[in-house]
């Protein structure tokens, strides 16, 4: 049974219209519609944790990207805390994708 508490739609939307700002700087896509959120999840009033993951493991902004999503998630209002987790499981794969994300990429 987890302690979480319930993520409203409207708190998932706005967190996730604010990483939609954040791009992987190999990639002109943004991290939402890449797939690399993974999980959203309140674990406190105002406490958001997010598991998210990189296209590759060795890619070169681990460190920076994590906190790019940090920094955007408090930018919502109500959202005091924010813990970023990095993921290997599942593993991304193009997969995750969203449609609009594989045309920009011109992989259809």
């Amino acid at each position: 049974m987890s302690d979480d508490l319930a993520l409203s739609p409207a708190l998932a939307e706005a967190v996730l219209e604010k990483l939609r700002g954040v791009f992987d700087p190999e990639i002109p896509v943004n991290i939402v519609e890449l797939g690399l959120i993974y999980d959203l999840r309140l674990t406190a009033p105002g406490v958001l944790a997010i598991d998210m993951t990189l296209t590759a493991p060795n890619c070169p902004v681990a460190e920076e990207l994590p906190e790019q999503v940090r920094r955007q998630a408090l930018a919502v209002p109500d959202l005091t805390d924010c813990q970023v987790n990095l993921v290997w499981t599942p593993p991304w794969t193009h997969d995750r994708m969203t449609e609009a994300a594989r045309l920009e990429l011109g992989m259809f």
